[in-house]
This record gives structure tokens, C-alpha cells and sequence, in this order.
């Protein structure tokens, strides 16, 4: 699940918003799911691990953001990559609002016009994720391509040491 998205699901019986994903809707202090992964960040930068990205799914357009601990709410973790693609088949939706309280900043998105939501795959707005690593410059390059297989976007990740 996208970890920066607001991805709603309805209220609760006395009216309060539910969240489907990771983000709360709220951009301050971390809370509920963001706890854990507050643990996670943090305990992914104590050790020295490099190189993150998450790959995720569950929102129907393309997406890609970077997380920026100087611009987040919680700070102790190393800045990483998300990107968000699929479903294949199904009917359209977003773009979703940021949360901020991981920091994320919208690099890309492509998604349905205002207004327009549940369009046919046909529409032109489904979208997969290709991921290419290269043995030589250990570069990885991701891709969110149309139903025709085009590019939309293109982003090449030089690794950290």
C-alpha cells in the first residue's frame, strides 16, 4: 500500500474517517499504521540500509513521489523513492492527496481529468510499472508505461554506497 497517499474507506459508525493504507490524513505526529513505519524509517537508518524503494499498488493511476525527511513531520530516516502503479484492469480514479507526515513530494502522476473517475481501461489511463536493474552501473530504472506498452515516465536511480 502507498505509504504517503490518503486512501480513504469510508466512515466509521460515528462519522470519523477510516483509511485503507498507511497515511491518516493527518500531515502532523505519526499515528495508527504510521507507527510502524515510523520503526521501520528509523530502524532502516540506524543500520545503515541504503537504497530504498517501495513499490506499490492499490491506487488506480501511476504515481511517483520522493520521500524528504526535511520536509516531513518525522525526520529519522533516509530520503527513498515510491512508486505507484496498477491496477491493470479496472476502473480509474485520483490523483489521491499527500500526507505529509513522512514528507513525500509528487514527482509524477498521471491520472483521470477532475471530475472524471471510473473510466474504462480504454480510457488510456491504466498503468504498469517496469523495473530494470543494470548489472554494470547498478543503476535501476522504473517505468510507468500505458496499456500500449508507451513510457509516461521514466526515472534511473543511481545506488548509494
Amino acid at each position: 500500500m502507498p505509504l504517503g497517499l490518503n486512501v480513504g474507506d469510508g466512515l466509521t459508525p460515528d462519522g470519523l474517517a477510516k483509511w485503507e493504507a498507511v497515511a491518516n490524513g493527518e500531515s502532523g505526529s505519526p499515528r495508527g499504521r504510521e507507527l510502524e513505519f515510523v520503526e521501520l524509517l528509523s530502524f532502516l537508518k540506524r543500520q545503515r540500509v541504503h537504497n530504498v524503494v517501495w513499490i506499490t499498488a492499490d491506487v488506480h493511476y501511476c504515481a511517483a513521489h520522493f520521500y524528504d525527511p526535511g520536509r516531513a513531520a518525522f525526520h529519522d530516516f533516509d530520503g527513498f523513492w515510491e512508486f505507484v502503479a496498477g491496477p491493470l484492469n479496472a476502473g480509474t480514479f485520483g490523483p489521491n492527496a499527500l500526507d505529509g507526515t513522512f514528507g513525500p513530494q509528487l514527482v509524477f502522476s498521471k491520472a483521470p481529468p477532475a471530475g472524471q473517475a471510473n473510466l474504462s481501461p480504454f480510457s488510456g489511463l491504466q498503468f504498469f510499472g517496469e523495473v530494470n536493474l543494470d548489472a554494470q552501473s547498478r543503476t535501476m530504472t522504473v517505468d510507468f508505461r500505458d496499456i500500449n506498452g508507451v513510457s509516461v515516465f521514466s526515472r534511473t536511480l543511481q545506488p548509494r554506497m
